[in-house]
């Protein structure tokens, strides 16, 4: 490795022009493989077999969801641990403290906390409000009255419909954060990149990705209920986002170099932090709250099904380690 250049596969040789076509190409597909992944489960209900809470649809979440765990684990941890123990940086601290896994632990901690700091002010507003206008919150204005008579409070009777929503809504905007960090990062990789061998492996790969994690997040998208405006802009911005981080690439080819010391610490650090809030959001908002719900939970033969999907969807992500 050559530290402040990029590197090249042994036996392959830089070619600028082929690289760029390799590029444009690359643009093109992702962001068609992209929309496609993302719009799938947005328009499912003009698909009987596939709408929501039918087990097929169950089914295909479960395998997005294991591409996005996979995803996590076998492509951005991975990376992180590479660039951040790269022989480019002082091995003093970088290779004497495990700061991958360190940031990928705050992450997922910070993660938990915007879950449970949204759902304790949604709760919070509706009881101080008694805002029942969705149905989602009724105030009873019944009193509790101790053995001596005292008033202890009031009582409130919430259903889990405004929850559940807005676990969700908080499920696909931090999702799709996770997400973008991470595509920008490769795009930006393959378009500084003018080595033809080192792309057109990416470019298949980061193909299937896209599409199948665009599936897991477009059900997330789905359930969360969004009217058309918002549903618009986070399909935009996730078919757009390695696009852009590819033409990027392309514009800085010339003073971006992955091997600097500057780009191997940000993109690491960027990295163990996507890789962090993907495994948590992968873990428990999309695979343990399905597992542990009530649809699985009271169907075993589908739950083993669901089981063998997530396998497939990580063996699958995981295999295209190999290449990207």
């Amino acid at each position: 490795m050559r530290c402040g250049s990029n590197s090249d596969r042994q036996g392959c040789t830089n070619n600028k022009n082929e690289a760029l076509k390799l590029k444009l190409v690359a643009i093109v597909s992702i962001l068609m493989t992209s929309m496609i992944g993302v719009c799938l489960p947005l328009f499912s209900h003009t698909i009987p077999a596939i709408q929501r809470d039918t087990n097929l649809f169950v089914l295909v979440k479960a395998f997005a969801s294991g591409v996005i765990l996979a995803t996590g684990y076998m492509h951005v941890l991975p990376d992180s641990f590479d660039f951040l123990r790269s022989d480019c940086l002082p091995e003093n601290p970088w290779r004497k403290f495990p700061f991958t896994t360190f940031v990928a632990m705050i992450s997922a901690i910070l993660t938990l906390s915007i879950d449970s700091y949204a759902m304790s002010c949604f709760k919070k507003k509706k009881l101080e409000y008694g805002d029942g206008n969705d149905g989602d919150c009724v105030q009873n204005n019944a009193k509790i009255e101790s053995q001596n008579g005292h008033v202890h409070g009031e009582v409130f009777k919430c259903d889990d419909k405004g929850s559940q929503l807005l676990r969700y809504r908080v499920v696909a905007q931090v999702l799709e954060l996770g997400i973008i960090v991470h595509s920008i990062v490769i795009g930006l990789s393959m378009g500084a990149s003018d080595n033809p061998c080192t792309i057109r492996p990416l470019v298949a790969a980061i193909c299937f990705h896209q599409l199948f994690e665009g599936m897991g997040l477009g059900g997330c998208i789905l359930q969360a209920d969004y009217g058309m405006r918002m549903k618009s802009t986070l399909v935009l911005f996730f078919s757009i986002t390695t696009p852009f981080g590819i033409a990027l690439g392309i514009g800085l080819s010339n003073v971006y170099s992955e091997n600097s010391p500057t780009s191997l610490i940000v993109v690491g650090l960027l990295n163990a932090c996507s890789a962090g809030l993907l495994n948590y959001m992968a873990l428990v908002d999309l695979l343990a709250y399905d597992f542990m719900g009530t649809k699985l939970q009271n169907n075993i033969k589908l739950q083993s099904w669901a089981y063998l999907a997530v396998l497939l969807g990580a063996g699958g992500m995981s295999i295209m380690a190999i290449w990207a």
